[in-house]
């Protein structure tokens, strides 16, 4: 498996560039490469059913998306301080890859992008790592060897990559510090997959 899985939701935009960006860092590793995968909204009606598959952009996610990954980047908007619903609601429906232990092992990092620079950045990414954390996922972050990490005026954490979106429905493009760390997030879960191979 030489595979890395960029699992994400995203509402106005902003993290789907964020998940293009730490996919780039993932392929900037000799053998290794990238699948990305998003999820459907949820919705408060039940008999409300999203299309099969997405009008545009990577392919829903299925389980076997995760059981065949080496590692996993995922990544969601905060939504008061916490991962966003369609993300959560998809991570609830792992127990079965819980309970067989196939995630175990295997690195795992997050990202997020708020829309105010103090809008529950590093509260979000931490509740991303908690599912994780229960499948005995191998955890990885941001070291402040990662320059980038001390030059950044936006977004950019220990925790994970993250992105200040600022307030609005239309996308704002990363940052030069914050694209940096999202692609040094990629490359360091590809990398640690690969030396975990070994």
């Amino acid at each position: 498996m030489n595979e890395i899985l960029v699992l994400y939701y995203s509402r106005h935009g902003s993290v789907a560039q964020m998940a293009r960006a730490t996919a780039h860092g993932v392929e900037s590793v000799s053998g290794m490469t990238a699948r990305l995968r998003t999820v459907p909204p949820v919705s408060a009606d039940a008999d409300e059913r999203a299309p099969a598959i997405p009008d545009e952009g990577p392919p829903y996610a299925v389980l076997d998306d995760l059981r065949e990954c080496s590692g996993l980047l995922l990544g969601s908007p905060t939504r008061f301080g916490n991962m966003a619903a369609p993300l959560k609601h998809f991570l609830d429906g792992t127990s079965a890859l819980w309970l067989s232990g196939v995630l175990a092992g295997k690195p795992a990092a997050v990202f997020t992008s708020t829309g105010t620079l103090h809008g529950g950045q590093e509260s979000t990414l931490l509740s991303m790592m908690l599912p994780l954390l229960h499948h005995g996922m191998l955890l990885v972050g941001l070291p402040y060897t990662e320059s980038a990490l001390s030059e950044t005026r936006s977004g950019g954490t220990p925790y994970g990559a993250s992105h200040h979106a600022g307030v609005g429905t239309r996308p704002t493009p990363l940052t030069r510090e914050e694209r940096t760390l999202c692609e040094a997030l990629g490359r360091r879960v590809a990398l640690t997959a690969q030396r975990l191979a070994r």
